[in-house]
């Protein structure tokens, strides 16, 4: 069973890669589809008997690289973290793949992007299904490749090249910081197998290293590397300006991307290695301040952002830092709980969001929308699903997964902890304003559409519909029934077991009464108020926006990061790479080397031509003139 959740996606990606022309599009979409659903069900399975039976399991396939005492196996490795990430993979894609179906019926190549999807599922399988810190970095990769390929699909759209360029560059920084970690294990350990190093990281535990001229303690260094591989993949603040510009994909990458792949894969790398990371104080504290800031700063410029897709990804940049500083205060199966409670209602709002696009014919502003929930009844429901399960609105999954995380960072009792839940409630309240925003300047208030007449909206197939459904029951429900066996107090302990390191419950007490009920209230709160701004009152945000129209304009530029890469290392590389043309190939080595040989030879050609004129007696002259030269160096010799 095994076999068929790794290799399925790969076999039917070859399929609609190889053969997508021969077979046709709707062949090709169904075998992807078909196969990937195939995983989803073995999936489950699996999960089932982790549940019920406490199944583990590593299947070695064959055996990789063994050179020295380097050796590595392709393997499978199944254990509660694991199950937890197959079903989430495997569920969103091939939900993500039946809808596809219906969101690119008019694309004229279908087969290569149903096998790009393929293809970038089995890499994330491959990556989460490691024993080993090498297959990781496969997949790792392999997401990044297919990811560059998906963002750029529509490849004759310049800012969709540009968009996928500036993933892959982005995602380098981090995979070098990836792999300088795995060559220092390696170093210290003589082996990156999961299992080898968490059994040993207690000997390196007081050992320093010189690292760019800084003494350093070796699990330190070994945490922080891992963790800017985590923070390139998975958007962290400084690495995250890939993040909205992916948006220029089709919308079901952006769903597959920033759902269940991709950006969890840094979660993924955290909570795999907290054995290692429980010895590095220095680490977890970086992860909970890099988190909470990351949560505070993709909020924040949701505020203002216009296009749909890019304000569900700043949600998405938001939600994942949710996730780190979960794991930074060291309640990684709380981190785990809402990644997998995230992966339903961010994809089902993604894809709500295609939903919306297809109707308005590719309009992604919401400036030009509005008016329309009679006209998409289905859709905006579902929306508005996703958008209570993902402002944390009671009784949702994500009430009890994003209470959770700020319950666990209040009872750390530190002061990174009730820092990092202040930061936590705030970008509740903000994380609500926006979300709410969108619905209402969507769906409500005037129609602004100029292109399109209001009667011509309607709903999106049954195709894509279907699958939003799907995940509007994942987005109820799964919270609540999936909560005691995540992050209760006794039945987690027997699920994650040896998987995570798993610490002792924070506290059996819950924090005050005032605590617990303060996210929820002001997350209701401002449902009412978003209307009353957005919709019933535009003068009072247009004077607010006057007044503080600074602090505006720096939302607007999100932080202005752009600019300031651009300033650092786009000019400044271009300026350098300028002067290396111009001045030294250019000036020094063309005109020395290749240029100036030719032009001499062209010199003396051009001089020896004169010889050249036809008359006899000067050719006479110049045979005279060689022998004598000729005979002058024979006769000296």
């Amino acid at each position: 069973m095994e076999y068929f959740i790794l290799l399925s996606p790969l076999l039917g990606a070859c399929i609609a890669g190889f053969f997508g022309n021969k077979i046709g599009d709707k062949f090709s979409e169904l075998i992807t589809s078909l196969f990937v659903t195939i995983a989803a069900l073995c999936s489950l399975i699996i999960f089932y008997k982790v549940i019920l039976e406490g199944y583990e399991n590593n299947i070695i396939l064959f055996k990789w690289i063994y050179s020295g005492s380097l050796n590595v196996n392709w393997s499978i490795k199944i254990d509660a973290l694991s199950s937890v990430m197959l079903v989430v993979i495997t569920f969103i894609s091939s939900l993500v793949h039946i809808y596809s179906i219906g969101y690119m019926s008019h694309d004229p190549n279908k087969p290569r992007f149903m096998c790009y999807l393929s293809l970038f599922t089995f890499s994330m399988l491959a990556l989460v299904t490691s024993d080993n810190f090498l297959q990781l970095f496969f997949g790792w990769e392999g997401v990044g490749l297919c990811s560059y390929l998906l963002i750029g699909f529509w490849f004759k759209k310049e800012t969709a090249n540009n968009a996928a360029i500036k993933a892959f560059l982005v995602n380098r920084v981090g995979d070098f910081g990836l792999a300088l970690g795995i060559f220092l294990i390696f170093y210290f350990f003589g082996t990156v197998n999961f299992e080898a190093v968490f059994q040993q990281i207690n000997q390196i535990d007081t050992v320093d290293v010189d690292f760019l001229g800084l003494n350093i303690n070796a699990v330190d260094l070994i945490c922080i590397l891992l963790f800017i591989g985590a923070m390139g993949k998975s958007a962290q603040i400084f690495l995250h300006t890939w993040l909205p510009d992916a948006m220029e994909g089709p919308t079901p990458v952006s769903a597959l991307i920033h759902a269940a792949t991709m950006v969890t894969a840094g979660v993924f790398l955290v909570v795999r290695c907290s054995p290692i990371y429980e010895y590095s104080e220095l680490a977890l504290s970086i992860i909970t301040i890099i988190g909470m800031t990351t949560a505070i700063f993709a909020a924040s410029v949701a505020l203002v952002q216009d296009d749909i897709k890019k304000i569900i990804a700043y949600s998405t940049c938001s939600q994942l830092g949710y996730m780190f500083f979960a794991a930074g205060v060291g309640a990684y199966n709380v981190a785990m709980f809402h990644l997998f409670t995230h992966a339903f209602f961010k994809a089902l709002l993604f894809l709500g969001s295609g939903s919306i696009i297809h109707s308005f014919k590719d309009e992604q502003n919401i400036n030009n929308m509005g008016g329309v929930w009679k006209n998409l009844p289905i859709t905006y429901g579902l929306m508005i699903i996703g958008t209570l399960a993902l402002t944390g609105f009671p009784l949702l999954s994500g009430f009890y997964s994003k209470d959770a995380i700020i319950e666990f960072a209040y009872l750390r009792g530190n002061a990174v902890g009730y820092y990092a839940a202040g930061i936590g409630i705030f970008t509740a309240l903000l994380t609500s304003i926006y979300s709410w925003r969108l619905i209402f300047k969507t769906f409500h208030g005037s129609y602004l559409n100029k292109v399109l007449k209001k009667e011509e909206m309607h709903e999106s197939p049954m195709i894509m519909l279907v699958p939003l459904i799907i995940l509007a029951i994942g987005a109820v429900g799964a919270g609540y029934f999936f909560k005691d066996l995540f992050i209760g107090y006794d039945s987690s302990y027997n699920f994650w077991r040896d998987s995570i390191m798993f610490l002792e419950p924070l506290s059996e007490e819950h924090p005050p009464t005032w605590f617990i009920y303060l996210t929820p209230v002001l997350v209701m709160l401002s449902i009412p108020f978003s209307y009353l701004i957005f919709i019933k009152n535009k003068d009072f945000l247009k004077n607010l926006i006057s007044i503080n129209q600074p602090l505006y304009v720096f939302l607007k530029k999100k932080w202005y990061f752009d600019e300031l890469y651009d300033l650092i290392f786009v000019r400044s590389f271009k300026f350098i790479g300028k002067f290396f043309w111009k001045k030294i190939d250019g000036s020094v080595i063309d005109r020395f080397g290749p240029d100036g040989i030719s032009n001499f030879i062209k010199y003396l050609s051009n001089k020896a031509v004169k010889f050249q004129n036809g008359f006899l007696y000067q050719y006479a002259f110049v045979m005279l003139i060689g022998f004598s030269i000729l005979l002058t160096v024979l006769i000296v010799k």
